[in-house]
């Protein structure tokens, strides 16, 4: 897996661009701001997938230009599809910025795969920073969105949010293998085993 990470927006949130090692089409997670940008870490290759991994105003400000450029597919959970049409469902409102995103193509779900060459990216719904978060899954990869991040987790206090549930999915995604890589929506790369030793907010046995 290739995986460049751009730091993106007022809130430095982590897009990334990720593809098989064979230099096939590419999938975009979290496209915050700067379509430009984003396109050209993209290259020559075919946008396979916008993916966000979740519907805030943050995550997907770039999402209209790359849609208008390439006329990719923008994917989002059920959950979350129709906050990031609304200023107020997806948070701008709150923060005066009038992003959003347009009419999202393909509703993922729990267990969904994406695909782009060899790569592919399973669906885990990981609710509770906002009801439709998700973390994609692949060859020892995790792109968490805000759900986990190095030595945190999301916060569960905005609308929607849901700290319970936020707690399942953190115990969901501690259960990982240690090995796997985390990618986080803002800040640093960690890893499951780095996490289970220092999150405060993972399960202790």
């Amino acid at each position: 897996m290739r995986i460049q990470r751009l730091v993106l927006g007022a809130l430095d949130t982590n897009c990334f661009v990720v593809g098989d090692d064979e230099g096939g089409p590419a999938v975009v997670i979290d496209p915050a701001d700067r379509s430009e940008v984003v396109l050209d870490a993209i290259g020559e290759r075919e946008l396979a997938a916008i993916v966000l991994t979740h519907g805030h105003f943050d995550h997907l400000g770039g999402v209209a230009g790359l849609v208008s450029a390439t006329g990719a597919p923008l994917m989002v959970h059920e959950a979350d599809a129709d906050a990031v049409t609304s200023t107020e469902k997806n948070g701008a409102a709150y923060f005066g910025s009038d992003v959003v995103a347009p009419t999202v193509d393909r509703r993922l779900a729990e267990g969904d795969t994406i695909k782009a060459g060899s790569l592919v990216l399973e669906v885990l719904h990981t609710p509770g920073h906002t009801p439709g978060g998700i973390g994609l899954l692949g060859d020892g990869h995790l792109f968490s969105g805000d759900t986990l991040f190095a030595g945190s987790v999301g916060r569960s206090d905005f609308p929607g949010g849901d700290a319970r549930a936020l707690r399942a999915s953190v115990a969901r995604l501690a259960a990982l293998s240690a090995g796997t890589v985390v990618h986080p929506g803002h800040g640093p790369d960690t890893t499951i085993a780095r996490e289970c030793k220092v999150n405060p907010f993972f399960p202790r046995a």
